[in-house]
């Protein structure tokens, strides 16, 4: 595999100045360019953004089970260095972040065992962080 490139990924979000500052000021995401209707981040090193979008008068819902949780889908985020995972979990903690999942180790002492935790924006859109403590494991099957 090449070496990894930036991904781009835009969310709807109903309220930008509320999730705006959550980007900024709670996960630590450099802000890039933006307009009344959107506004760009780094988010550890891929462009993010976050659009303006009408809040969903019932919103859908759905989760799978994984590892005896039900996960969020969707739900997006970004693998990181197992330091930098521990630091971003302690961090939220102290932040007093409400997590869907609370930060554990998934898949203990199996193939792609990995760190995760799982929290949501502002505007409802669901996150998962996670590391491992062996990055080959990342697609091990």
């Amino acid at each position: 595999m090449s070496k990894p490139t930036p991904f781009h990924l835009a969310v709807p979000v109903y309220d930008l100045v509320e999730t705006r500052a959550f980007y900024r000021d709670v996960l630590g995401c450099e802000e890039g360019r933006s307009s009344d209707h959107w506004v760009d981040f780094n988010l550890f090193g891929h462009q993010f953004v976050i659009h303006l979008k009408p809040k969903e008068e019932q919103p859908t819902l759905h989760h799978n089970p994984v590892d005896g949780h039900d996960v969020p889908v969707p739900h997006f985020g970004v693998v990181l260095e197992m330091q930098a995972w521990e630091d971003l979990a302690d961090d939220l903690k102290a932040k007093g972040v409400k997590f869907i999942i609370e930060p554990y180790i998934r898949f203990k002492g199996e193939v792609g065992e990995q760190a995760t935790m799982f929290f949501k924006d502002p505007s409802g859109n669901a996150l998962e962080f996670k590391a491992f403590g062996d990055m080959s494991q990342i697609f091990a099957k």
